[in-house]
Parts: C-alpha cells; sequence; structure tokens
C-alpha cells in the first residue's frame, strides 16, 4: 500500500454528495464569504499584534504588511485555484489529498488542526484582555488572576521578589508585571495551587462554539453584523488619526533597519492568517467554485489596505517606541486626549475578536469531518446534527481542545506556533498548483492562477540572488545565525532545475518561495514543538488512519495485513 496514494477530483466530490456530510445546508454567497474572510483577518492581529511590530520595525512595517500580503496573494490565488477544482470543506487537507497523495494530506491536515487550535487559543486570549479592559472603562474591575494564565502570573511573582530581594524599587518594573504579580500574591488557593485561569477567555469560546454548533446561518448573520461593525470603527480610527499625525514620527522611518522589520514576521502574518478558512465552508456555499476565488481576493484586498493605512495612522501619530504595548490604538488615542475615541476602540476590540474566533470555531470542525469521512480519524468527526446540519462532535471537541488551554496558557507561546502550521500549509497549496499544472489537471478549474512562463525566470533570479548574497550579502555567516535559509536556497534551486524541465508558472513559485522565506524568520523553538506536533500525528496516522483509510479499502477490498 501506498503513502502516496491519491484521490481523484471525481472521488472527492462524489465522497462530499455521500452519507452524512450531504446533509449541509448550502446558503453562503460571495459577500458572505468576503464577510468570513474579514472577521478571521482583522481580529486579534489589528489591535494587539500590530503594536508590537510597529515596536521592533518602525513605521516600514507598512512595507512589511504589504510583502506578507504580496506572498498571501499568491497564496490566495492557488487555493483559489484547488477551491474552484475541489470544492469541498477540506481546504488544504483536501488540495494535498489531490496533489500530493495521502500521507501528505494527513500531515497538512494535523497541521490544519495545529494553525486553527492555536489561532482559536490567541484570538481568546486577546478577547479576554480586550474584555476586562473594557470592563474597566465601565468601572468594573475583574479579578485579575480571573483573568490570567498560571504561567505569567507566577513569572511576574517570582520577578518581583528577585527585584525586592535585590534591594531595587518594585516601581522600576513594568506595570503590568506589578499587575500580575499582585494578582499572583491574592490569588485563592485550591489545595497547594493558586487558582488561577483566565476565565473570560474560556467563556468565550464556549459561548461561541455553541452559536457554531447551532447553525451556519445563525453564524454567517452573526458574522455579517460584527464585520460591518468593526469595519464602521476601524474606518472611524483612520479618519479621526489622520488629523493627528505628525510626519516627524515616521522619521527615521526604518530605525531597527531590515532586521527589525523583519522581526515583526510572525506578528504581521498572524494579522493575515483568515482569508484561507472560508475554503472550510466550501460544501455550505451556494456556488464555490465561482464565489470561493472571489471572496479569498476581495477580502485579502480589503484588509491589506486597511493594515497598511492603520499602521501609518499609529505611527504618524505617536513615536514607535511607544507602541510596544498590548492595546496600542486605543493607547495612541488616549496619547491625543481623545478618551472617547479610545473607549469606542475597545469595546469593538471585543466585537472584533470575536467574529475571528467564531470563523475559527467554524473551520476546524469541517477540516476534521472532511479527514473523517476519508476514514483517516473516526467516524464520529462526520456526524451531522440531524436538526442543526453542522458536524455536532467535531464543534464539540474544537470547544473543548481550545477553552481549556486558552484558560491556562499565555499569548506569546501561540502566536509564534501558529505562524509555523500556517507556512507549511501554504507552501504546499502552492506546491499542489504546480503538480496540478505538470499534470493537466488545472484544466478543469474554473478558476486559475494566471500562468506566466518560469523556465529562465526561476533559475535566473536563483544565480543572480545566489551570486549577491555570496559576494556582498554574507550568506555563510547569515546561514551560521540562520541555519533554515539552507533549506530556503535548497528549495529555490531544485525550482529552478524542475521549473526549466516542466515549465512551471511564477506565480505559484513565488507563493512557495515568499512563504518559506518567512517561515525561516521564525524561532528554532517553534520548529521543534511543530515537528513533535507533527510526530504526534504520524503515530496517530499508522496506528489507525494507514489501516482505515477508504481509498486504501478501496485498492485493497480484503484489508491490509
Amino acid at each position: 500500500m501506498s503513502l502516496l496514494r491519491k484521490k481523484t477530483v471525481s472521488q472527492i466530490l462524489r465522497d462530499a454528495n455521500e452519507g452524512e456530510s450531504s446533509k449541509l445546508v448550502k446558503t453562503l454567497g460571495v459577500r458572505d464569504l468576503t464577510s468570513f474572510g474579514i472577521a478571521a483577518i482583522i481580529g486579534a492581529g489589528i489591535f494587539s499584534t500590530i503594536g508590537l511590530a510597529s515596536y521592533n520595525g518602525g513605521p516600514a512595517v507598512s512595507l512589511l504588511f504589504v510583502f506578507t500580503a504580496i506572498a498571501c496573494v499568491f497564496t490566495a490565488l492557488s487555493y483559489a485555484q484547488f477551491a474552484s477544482t475541489v470544492p469541498v470543506s477540506g481546504s488544504a487537507y483536501t488540495y494535498a489529498y489531490v496533489a500530493f497523495g495521502e500521507i501528505f494530506a494527513w500531515v497538512i491536515g494535523w497541521a490544519l488542526i495545529l494553525e486553527y487550535a492555536v489561532s482559536n487559543m490567541v484570538v481568546a486570549i486577546s478577547w479576554s484582555e480586550y474584555f476586562t479592559s473594557m470592563l474597566s472603562g465601565f468601572g468594573i474591575t475583574f479579578p485579575k488572576y480571573l483573568a490570567t494564565d498560571y504561567g505569567s502570573a507566577a513569572r511576574a511573582f517570582d520577578l518581583m521578589q528577585q527585584t525586592r530581594q535585590a534591594g531595587t524599587d518594585v516601581m522600576t518594573l513594568p506595570e503590568n508585571t506589578r499587575i500580575l504579580a499582585d494578582a499572583y500574591a491574592s490569588a485563592p488557593m485550591l489545595g497547594d495551587l493558586k487558582l488561577i485561569a483566565n476565565l473570560p477567555a474560556g467563556a468565550i469560546t464556549v459561548l461561541i462554539t455553541a452559536l457554531v454548533y447551532i447553525g451556519i446561518k445563525e453564524s454567517r448573520t452573526a458574522s455579517n453584523i460584527l464585520v460591518v461593525l468593526k469595519l464602521g470603527v476601524i474606518g472611524l480610527v483612520i479618519a479621526v488619526g489622520a488629523f493627528y499625525v505628525k510626519p516627524a514620527n515616521w522619521s527615521p522611518f526604518a530605525p531597527n533597519g531590515v532586521a527589525g522589520v523583519l522581526s515583526g514576521v510572525a506578528s504581521v502574518f498572524f494579522a493575515f492568517i483568515g482569508f484561507d478558512s472560508i475554503s472550510t465552508t466550501a460544501e455550505e456555499c451556494k456556488n464555490p467554485q465561482r464565489d470561493l476565488p472571489r471572496a479569498m481576493l476581495y477580502c485579502l484586498a480589503i484588509c491589506t489596505v486597511l493594515y497598511v493605512l492603520i499602521t501609518l495612522v499609529l505611527t504618524g501619530m505617536v513615536n514607535y517606541k511607544e507602541l510596544g504595548v498590548s492595546d496600542p490604538l486605543a493607547y495612541v488615542f488616549q496619547k491625543v486626549n481623545l478618551d472617547f475615541v479610545a473607549g469606542v476602540i475597545s469595546v469593538s476590540a471585543v466585537v472584533a475578536i470575536t467574529s475571528a474566533l467564531l470563523v475559527y470555531q467554524l473551520g476546524q470542525p469541517r477540516i476534521w469531518m472532511t479527514m473523517s469521512r476519508d476514514g483517516l480519524l473516526w467516524k464520529r468527526f462526520s456526524t451531522i446534527h440531524p436538526k442543526y446540519k453542522t458536524p455536532s462532535f467535531a464543534t464539540i471537541i474544537t470547544g473543548v481542545l481550545v477553552a481549556v488551554p486558552s484558560l491556562f496558557m499565555d499569548l506569546k507561546f501561540f502566536v509564534d506556533l501558529t505562524s509555523v502550521g500556517t507556512f507549511f500549509a501554504f507552501i504546499l497549496v502552492c506546491a499542489g498548483i504546480l503538480y496540478l499544472d505538470a499534470r493537466g489537471l488545472s484544466a478543469q478549474s474554473k478558476f486559475r492562477v494566471p500562468y506566466v512562463n518560469g523556465k529562465y525566470i526561476i533559475g535566473l533570479v536563483f544565480l543572480v540572488a545566489l551570486a549577491y548574497a555570496l559576494t556582498g550579502g554574507n550568506l555563510l555567516q547569515t546561514l551560521e545565525s540562520k541555519p533554515l535559509l539552507g533549506v530556503f536556497w535548497l528549495v529555490w534551486a531544485v525550482l529552478a532545475v524542475l521549473g526549466f524541465q516542466h515549465n512551471f508558472s511564477l506565480l505559484p513559485v513565488i507563493g512557495v518561495l515568499t512563504n518559506l522565506y518567512l517561515m525561516t524568520e521564525l524561532g528554532a523553538s517553534n520548529w521543534q514543538i511543530f515537528g513533535i506536533w507533527l510526530v504526534i500525528g504520524l503515530v496517530l496516522y499508522f496506528s489507525y488512519g494507514y489501516r482505515q483509510s477508504k481509498l486504501a479499502k478501496r485498492e485493497n477490498p480484503v484489508g491490509i495485513d
């Protein structure tokens, strides 16, 4: 039995129209899909991580948003072609099944589970921060020990103790550190443990999971309302903030150079994650082959423009050194004494982040449903509720797996880990288009990535870039500090050779290379954790999915020894 056994497009479409999954309600149009995409993209990123990226890179981070958006456009075009060719709910998992075979499909599906689950945790934790901040604005104090994770509070308490022992005034510590330390000290005891948990993060996850469980129509209506509200507020921020911009704050434009700008890659890329999530709703679309490609490109274009404008306004209103805060949008308006606008932003952040959590919670159960339908996960994951017409069991498990870690884990750990899994999925989707082209399968698509022959361009640009890196770019020193760049150069060389042989389309190749380069900018610890996650996934696959695969049973009806 081959690990690379593939499913044909006709097989996938036939499976989608049989059994439990055929009960899904087809109700989404291009406007709904675009709304879902905007809801997913404009969430925690624009209200929190954008500040940290600007703090490290200065105003030039606006260019990083553009660069990252370009990388996402090449990926979005590839997703759009696959969505047009294979209009089912599995997203990149299904696309990999067609292009590369079952083992790659499992790996990408397992990576998507990590991406969506971890993204949900980040969003839930960010929601908690803004929610408690909003309550504080209304004069309601929520106990900090019930709105943070145990690890952050314990580390802050230890740091305060060390500061006191060193004879240093604790007021020299950041305000947030002092708040967390006080939360740890005042937390009630449960046996020998401090009772510390992020209850708002867990509670919002449970509520959103319940909404997603009830139905796609209800989720669509809620998403559309929330998106209209947050786009209105973002427009207000840009329009009002423009009057307080001081061009002097844009100089120097890149105070920490290219390295400072690229240090925000994880944060900036996290701000774009979500456009791919709408492909998980393919089986609930009225016309997926037409509407999914349009919606992906529409939402990405809208969000890129908004991100660039927001970044320029933020860095123009205050010096970039002041933006290392968790709520940068509210902060800059407080600085110019527009407390009312800051209050509106705090409320709208809660709304915006809620809509992002809704879309992520919607996407993951549908990936599990598709994997279960193929026999790679247990059958219960593909169960459709007889009344609500949603993947009920998978939705409940998603809620549990997101709510419990969000109660006890911190934000920074999850942001970087999310990006690793996403980059991996994006690279395989772009590479999958190259496979479809080489096999002549792209003709089945109603939407195709614009073809630009890269036969000579890929290799020529590679040689020029390599020559520059060797002569003036300190390539060897760079590889010593960032060994993962070696993978980038090796993949580029392979693509140059294969591109010459098979006349590869240039745009998917650019998608592969830009995503791979951004991936090398992430920390090695994230790769290690991602590697551990993949090992766990492979153990599950070989202990269950490999033997229960429906495709394997079709090829070998007697069974697998």
